[in-house]
């Protein structure tokens, strides 16, 4: 009831509300939380209205959270399937990316309702410049980013925290850029609790067998057989980090020896104790990280050092801001991606507003980016909708059953009155093409 009520609740009745705040223990403490938090990567504190888009966005994968069938990925690591094609391709139509460059500020005219870039100051190679624009010009703002102050440990070295917002980051950009007009977003709304959406993401390398079968005893798989190994994320549910962790197909890079793996982990509690390394996750080295993951994989104790610093490479990253964009928020603290009287240009990705759709993806950056070019260029061309589930009566019928775990609506206790009402319901539709339809999705 808890999860519907969160569902059917208007948006402008969930801002500033945390998850805490809509969902209690009995919900918090349930399977479907372990599986919902660790695959999105929610904090509890997190924004109750971000946690509604998700399930409105995916009620209709519910039925495969058991297995985590719905779930898609590439046959490479996202970098050599997706974004090193995509600049090739540019740079063959003559796209230019200039590197070792710091956007430090942009200026705007806002005058007459008309809000117009004017000029781009940079830092590029030490040097400080400047960029003119006209009207006629187009300037996309990427504004904030998740992987700010991100910072890499090492096999035997710790991740540094680095909490505050630095000169030349994504953050510090979009700071100066609100200061400038309200239309253009709060960001301190993000960044301003790291405490709340921090975690750790790392890399496993094994270079040798002997890791390899506790991770077949788990996901009965063998990872090295150029199949989908876990399918998605496993999680430590009795973690003190909330320790998770995941392998794709292998190799992952075009250069990887085919005999080795790489697996993904990532911790969301990053200021708590292990329960082997007596340590916080984030003042730990990469070793200490892969003991940690080796005793939930249950690999006997007196052998988890070893193998953590002979038969593995680990490479930490500590992200401050990982789930930013989970943070509560009100309308108005995420500029819409055409902000109104803009003239020369739009923000793109997950920290612009697109009613609807959620942050934290691949498609949500790629609709922003479809608004901003087809609004600003006058194409007719509509940006394809979001996926309308959640207004499909067949998939919330098979969502409604699948957090019942499969038992028909009729197996609920029910009052003598409540009982005489479900039964005159059913003499009504039977015989119609609503009892098929409750049958046939398991309602009845």
């Amino acid at each position: 009831m808890q999860l519907t009520r969160l569902i059917f609740t208007p948006d402008e009745m969930l801002e500033e509300k945390r998850i805490t705040d809509v969902l209690d223990e009995e919900v918090l403490d349930s399977n479907f939380w372990t599986y919902w938090r660790t695959m999105f990567a929610f904090y509890n504190c997190n924004s109750a209205l971000e946690m509604k888009r998700y399930m409105q966005r995916f009620i209709h994968h519910i039925d495969g959270l058991p297995d985590l069938r719905a779930l898609r990925f590439t046959k490479y690591n996202q970098y050599e399937s997706m974004i090193l094609p995509m600049v090739k391709y540019l740079e063959a139509q003559g796209v230019q990316f200039h590197f070792n460059t710091q956007i430090m500020d942009v200026r705007f005219d806002i005058h007459d309702g008309q809000k117009v870039a004017k000029r781009v100051e940079l830092f590029t190679e030490g040097h400080q410049d400047f960029l003119d624009l006209t009207e006629n010009d187009y300037l996309f703002i990427t504004n904030g980013s998740n992987v700010e102050n991100s910072s890499i440990g090492g096999q035997d070295k710790t991740c540094e925290y680095i909490r505050e917002i630095r000169p030349g980051g994504s953050f510090d950009l979009w700071r100066k850029i609100a200061g400038q007009d309200s239309s253009f977003g709060h960001p301190e709304k993000f960044y301003g609790n790291p405490e709340e959406c921090n975690w750790m993401g790392v890399t496993v390398n094994t270079l040798d067998g002997r890791i390899l079968p506790y991770i077949k005893n788990i996901c009965q798989r063998d990872p090295l057989s150029g199949r989908v190994v876990t399918g998605g994320i496993v999680t430590a549910r009795d973690s003190g980090w909330l320790l998770s962790w995941t392998i794709n197909r292998q190799p992952q890079f075009h250069s990887q020896p085919k005999d080795q793996c790489l697996v993904w982990l990532y911790g969301l509690f990053t200021n708590r104790p292990g329960d082997f390394v007596r340590k916080n996750m984030r003042d730990c080295t990469g070793k200490e990280i892969c003991m940690e993951w080796l005793y939930h994989l249950g690999v006997p104790a007196d052998q988890i050092e070893d193998l953590a610093a002979n038969s593995a490479r680990t490479i930490p990253v500590m992200m401050p801001f990982a789930s930013a964009y989970f943070m509560p928020r009100s309308a108005g603290d995420r500029p819409e991606v055409v902000p109104d009287g803009a003239v020369n240009f739009a923000f793109l990705g997950n920290f612009a507003e697109v009613p609807r759709d959620t942050v934290f993806t691949t498609e949500y950056s790629i609709r922003t980016a479809m608004v901003a070019v087809y609004t600003l260029m006058n194409i007719d061309r509509g940006v394809p909708e979001v996926w309308g589930s959640i207004y499909d009566v067949r998939d919330l019928l098979k969502a409604a059953i699948s957090m019942r775990d499969g038992r028909p609506l009729t197996d609920m206790k029910l009052s003598l009155k409540q009982k005489i009402a479900v039964g005159k319901a059913l003499d009504f539709i039977k015989g119609t093409d609503v009892e098929k339809l409750l049958k046939e999705y398991g309602v009845l």
